[in-house]
């Protein structure tokens, strides 16, 4: 059990009023129980939350006038274990669920499609959670966690030609990996203590024994000590900061302290 303090502070300007969405409070989920929260906004026309995929968090959607300014700080006891995963196994893909099999598909960013000769060639001697770790052991090893060296179209593609990335940009790797292999991938957005710098941080949940299990394949974050945010198919769904208009950074601070 690992309890966290999560505090964050942005400050961004927008070039014209307009709608802004922001996926940055802790998730009421399994695994995690928050103890206290609170979000506030400097100042909003309109304010509505919508729920997060698979009911997971939820969106907070504002109005602004010229600039997003909130602050938030979440207490929060984590209660998930870090998951064994040499010994899960993967269900027939006939066997799943449909929200499960959605994760099986390529999306905007983890070309799953373009990673199946490479998997077969790879990983095809293993199974199920075994063959998960493998390829989380493989990116520990082959990639390159080097701050701005992608941008915001970079690919799944994109990262395994260059050999480096930052923890968006593993997570669209491994997830692309894992569904060429026939294993529901989906990106989950997290705050966990050891992440450096500390930032919103990028990790994978893999469908293994009719559950999800986080995995994280930059190595810097263990399950135990992840705060969920939110779920989604790749970085598009899980951005914790979506405007309708330009929107220019003034300041941001993301905490996470273990109180434990």
């Amino acid at each position: 059990m690992t309890q966290l303090r999560i505090e964050v502070s942005m400050d961004y300007a927008l070039a014209m009023p307009g709608a802004a969405i922001l996926i940055i409070e802790t998730a009421r989920t399994d695994g995690q129980q928050i103890i206290d929260s609170d979000l506030r906004f400097d100042s909003f026309d309109h304010f509505s939350q919508v729920p997060g995929d698979e009911g997971i968090g939820h969106r907070d959607v504002i109005r602004a006038g010229d600039g997003v300014i909130c602050a938030y700080r979440c207490d929060v006891t984590v209660t998930r274990d870090d998951p064994d995963l040499p010994a899960m196994s993967a269900q027939p893909v006939e066997q799943l669920s449909a929200s499960a099999l959605r994760y099986l598909l390529p999306s905007r960013y983890c070309e799953a499609e373009r990673f199946q000769p490479f998997v077969r060639r790879r990983f095809g001697h293993l199974d199920g959670g075994s063959k998960v770790a493998a390829i989380r052991d493989w990116m520990e090893s082959q990639i390159e966690y080097v701050p701005g060296s992608s941008h915001g179209g970079t690919t799944a593609a994109d990262t395994y030609l260059d050999g480096q990335g930052v923890c968006r940009d593993y997570a669209h790797l491994m997830i692309a990996m894992c569904r060429a292999a026939q294993i529901p991938a989906r990106m989950c957005s997290v705050y966990a203590p050891s992440v450096q710098p500390p930032d919103f941080h990028a990790v994978v949940q893999v469908y293994l024994d009719h559950d999800w299990h986080l995995v994280d394949p930059s190595g810097m974050a263990q399950a135990r000590e992840m705060a969920v945010i939110a779920v989604g198919r790749d970085a598009t769904d899980i951005a914790f900061l979506t405007t309708e208009t330009n929107a220019t950074l003034r300041s941001q601070q993301v905490r996470v302290t273990r109180l434990d």
